[in-house]
């Protein structure tokens, strides 16, 4: 049975012994099915005391001047060249020059901000909005059966343009992943780019 730890609360404290019963080392711990969440499989290696080191770390993007950053440099007369797919008021859709798969999109706000919890209401909303017509487009042109969206935070969080908050739109399909990117650190992408843009930016018009 899987178990969670608990804190020092009525029938599950240290004196306690959580609500099946289960303690050791002054730790209890209650049934984790009572609890929210599904299993994943993995143990859990409970460290509290590592959070001074996680308090103490500075994390803030937002270090690179806004002429140097890739997400703002956009020259507006030629959307092909940058793989702009579509431009919306507060934000647009642009294929990743970097691709998991074919057809991975970011959808960025036009303002120069790190982090979404920075964005305005209009640039949360027009984001979210492009996000799910960015989905609907890519399960049209490309068949896709799943999808990973979301977004890294920070430089500690993944983000590798951390200073220009985008959202990431990645189209998924069975068996799209293979030995090439653990064994050689290449993906393998059946179709260039331009190819990608065309076919993506022409359904977004008549989505």
């Amino acid at each position: 049975m899987a178990v969670g730890p608990t804190s020092n609360l009525p029938g599950g404290g240290i004196d306690g012994g959580g609500i099946d019963g289960a303690s050791f080392d002054g730790a209890s711990f209650e049934d984790a099915e009572m609890m929210g969440g599904v299993a994943d499989g993995f143990e859990r290696l409970w460290t509290p005391h590592r959070m001074a080191y996680i308090k103490g770390a500075e994390d803030r993007a937002g270090a690179r001047p806004v002429d140097g950053c890739q997400l703002c440099s956009k020259d507006p007369d030629d959307d092909r060249a940058n793989l702009i797919v579509a431009r919306g008021e507060h934000c647009y859709a642009i294929l990743n020059l970097f691709p998991y798969n074919p057809g991975h999109m970011m959808i960025c706000p036009y303002r120069h901000v790190a982090w979404y919890t920075d964005l305005t209401d209009a640039e949360r909303d027009e984001m979210g909005a492009m996000t799910q017509r960015a989905i609907v487009v890519l399960r049209h042109v490309s068949g896709a059966k799943g999808f990973n969206t979301g977004m890294n935070q920070g430089t500690t969080g993944g983000a590798g343009i951390a200073e220009h908050v985008h959202q990431h739109v990645v189209p998924r399909w069975v068996g799209d992943s293979n030995f090439l990117p653990i064994i050689a650190k290449t993906k393998a992408m059946p179709e260039l780019l331009d190819d990608t843009w065309r076919r993506v930016s022409d359904a977004w018009r008549v989505a």
